[in-house]
C-alpha cells in the first residue's frame, strides 16, 4: 500500500509525525477516512476514535478531542487539542472522572458549568471506549 505524510499534533506535543498508509478521523459526519493521493480538503474532528496505519503494521488508536484535519498535496495534519494512546488512558481515573461528570450534572449549576460538566463527561467516555476498543484489538 501507498504511504503519505502525516502530522498529528496536539496542543501540547507533537503526537506523530512520519509515513501513514491509513488514516481514519471521526467528523461530525461520521468516520472519514484517508489514503495516499487523496483529494486536498478541510474538514472538523469531533472527539473520538483515530485510527492510523503506518507501513507494515496493524492500526493504532488513540483518543482525539476536538480539531481539524487538512489535506493539501498528499500531505495531512492533524490538529487536535489532546490526543492520547490507549496505553496512556488510566481506565479508573477515566471512569471516576465520568462518574464525577455525571453526579455534578444532576446538581444545579450555570449553563456554563453544565456544558463544561458534559464536554468533560463526553472525554472520559471517549477515552474508555477507545481503551476498551484496544484491549479488544490485543486480545
Amino acid at each position: 500500500m501507498e504511504s503519505f505524510h502525516v502530522d498529528i499534533l496536539a496542543a501540547a506535543c507533537s503526537f506523530y509525525a512520519g509515513p501513514c498508509v491509513s488514516l481514519v478521523v471521526p467528523t461530525p459526519d461520521g468516520k472519514r477516512g484517508v489514503q495516499a493521493n487523496h483529494c486536498n480538503m478541510i474538514a472538523a474532528i469531533t472527539p473520538g476514535e483515530l485510527s492510523y496505519t503506518l507501513p507494515g503494521e496493524r492500526p493504532r488508536l488513540a483518543a482525539v478531542s476536538s480539531g481539524l484535519i487538512k489535506i493539501e498535496d498528499g500531505r495531512v495534519l492533524v490538529l487536535v487539542e489532546t490526543a492520547e494512546r490507549p496505553e496512556d488512558i488510566d481506565k479508573n481515573r477515566a471512569q471516576r472522572v465520568a462518574d464525577v461528570a455525571r453526579e455534578a450534572m444532576l446538581q444545579k449549576m450555570s449553563r456554563r458549568e453544565y456544558l463544561e460538566t458534559q464536554a468533560q463527561l463526553a472525554r472520559s467516555i471517549n477515552r474508555l471506549r477507545v481503551k476498551h476498543h484496544a484491549e479488544q484489538l490485543n486480545d
